[in-house]
């Protein structure tokens, strides 16, 4: 630590002598750039003695007396520069030896080969445009620490080139998916973040409060309910790509705040989403590798359309042997879930609750490849059409890969007396002790009665997609600032 102290104090002094002889480069507003690095490495016969300016941080350094070569690391790549005294001038040179590795630096120069074959820039100007009072990690041991990392994203992408190309291949999923939603006719759009109710999800929201207003307001859990109301105001396909809060625990797959995607089209059903969903992963595969057959940590995945289907209560029977829809009484039910199936059955638990919860413990862990799973229970579907054939189920999926959920969707429920019935009974689940029961509603209920058209619905978890298009096992990997426990 003394050691380092001492390096950023040298650093401290060599910036108050720059100040001293009028070359702050803090007073530096603008640079002009002609080229970035990657356009004369991949082009060199093109720039080979041609004029250039590129900017970018000092990444390397070796001097040799009368002449040094640094690496420049810019947005979009890494070259060498060769810096003479006798091409900068006497005095220039003097004040470019001090330079730090981390600086950024102005280069203008001819492109060139070097004896070893390499590209690489003949400086004739080297302008200090922004000195680093930092010490970034030297490069035999990086920066390792997976806690720094996160903490500090900023110096993670300087130093580990993998990391920023996995957050370009993050940008790039997400136009794939709002181009793809564009070219189905959807519109984009923005709803509220900050509500007086938290619905359209079974979460637990984080509270802030309305000082003015003198009211406690919710981070949004979901977007779901504002969006169907557009669809009850006469926009037939919307989308909205953004933010959720959801103040639970946190996991390699969870991050209190994180991105996900939700779309309802008028006049189409879940089917018309699981069309939707295994689409537009297929093409982010596609815009990613040029097929649709990837590797996640040595796992073979075939996202090619279409995928596998199956029915929540076929899988739970398939799986466990147990009907549970079969059974005369919720309190049959209960005891067959208790007693054959060992689960953590609670008092309010019924034949819906208890499928769900079967499926959960021991069907999940099969769904490797990606698989619908179809007709959720009324009970934990309270904004879901209820299958025509079996009230008992509504026409909904989920999409798993890899055991992970990515996607949720179906036939939206548009029968307010159904739907407010459904709000009743998540009331009484909340009263029971479930923390995660949907609120009432009455504005949502009251523009399900202006009319809400047949509607599908489909919400996509944006992070987790990332993660298994990019090979990514923790969350955090791929958000760049992902929520941390302050230092203290």
């Amino acid at each position: 630590m003394e050691n380092l102290n001492e390096l950023l104090q040298i650093r401290r002094d060599k910036l108050a002598h720059l100040r001293e002889i009028g070359k702050d480069p803090f007073k530096i507003e603008k640079y002009e750039r002609t080229n970035f690095t990657k356009d004369i490495l991949t082009a060199f016969e093109a720039f080979e003695g041609k004029p250039v300016r590129v900017a970018g941080r000092i990444m390397a350094k070796r001097d040799m007396g009368k002449a040094s070569f640094i690496d420049v690391l810019d947005s979009e790549g890494r070259i060498q520069v060769y810096v003479r005294k006798d091409a900068i001038g006497e005095e220039d040179y003097e004040i470019f030896k001090t330079y730090d590795i981390g600086d950024i630096v102005g280069i203008a120069g001819t492109v060139f080969k070097t004896q070893k074959d390499e590209i690489s820039i003949k400086s004739t100007e080297v302008i200090l445009l922004s000195k680093s009072l930092q010490v970034l990690p030297e490069k035999w041991h990086g920066l390792k620490d997976q806690e720094i990392r996160y903490r500090q994203r900023y110096v993670d992408l300087i130093v580990n080139p993998e990391v920023k190309e996995k957050f370009l291949m993050r940008s790039k999923i997400i136009k794939t998916m709002k181009n793809y939603f564009d070219s189905e006719g959807f519109l984009e759009v923005d709803t509220p973040i900050l509500s007086t109710l938290a619905g359209g999800a079974a979460a637990k929201p984080f509270v802030t409060h309305h000082n003015t207003l003198d009211i406690d307001m919710y981070m949004r859990i979901a977007n779901e309910l504002y969006l169907k109301r557009l669809i009850v105001g006469g926009f037939d396909r919307v989308y909205e790509m953004g933010k959720m809060f959801r103040n639970e625990g946190m996991s390699i797959k969870h991050n209190p705040e994180y991105t996900a995607v939700e779309l309802y089209a008028a006049f189409e059903d879940y089917e018309y989403m699981m069309k939707l969903t295994e689409e537009v992963v297929a093409k982010c595969c596609m815009e990613l590798y040029g097929k649709t057959v990837i590797e996640f940590q040595g796992t073979t995945l075939d996202f090619t359309p279409p995928w596998r289907r199956f029915s929540m209560h076929d899988l739970v029977e398939q799986k466990t042997g147990v009907n549970f829809y079969a059974l005369a009484t919720d309190e049959e039910a209960r005891q067959v879930g208790k007693e054959k199936l060992h689960l953590d059955v609670e008092k309010h638990y019924t034949k819906g609750h208890l499928v769900n919860l079967a499926f959960e413990e021991f069907c999940e862990s099969d769904l490797i490849q990606p698989t619908f799973v179809l007709h959720h229970p009324v009970e934990v579907s309270p904004l879901a059409k209820r299958n025509p054939d079996n009230p008992a189920i509504t026409n909904r999926f989920e999409a798993f890969v890899n055991t992970w959920e990515i996607a949720n969707a179906f036939s939206e429920l548009n029968d307010p007396i159904d739907q407010k019935q459904r709000f009743e009974d998540q009331l009484k689940q909340r009263e029971a002790g479930d923390e995660e029961a949907h609120v009432m509603d009455d504005d949502f209920v009251n523009a399900l009665e202006v009319g809400l058209p047949p509607t599908g619905g489909l919400g996509i978890g944006v992070d987790r997609l990332i993660m298994l298009l990019t090979d990514t096992t923790s969350i955090r990997d791929i958000i760049l600032f992902p929520t941390m426990k302050p230092i203290k």
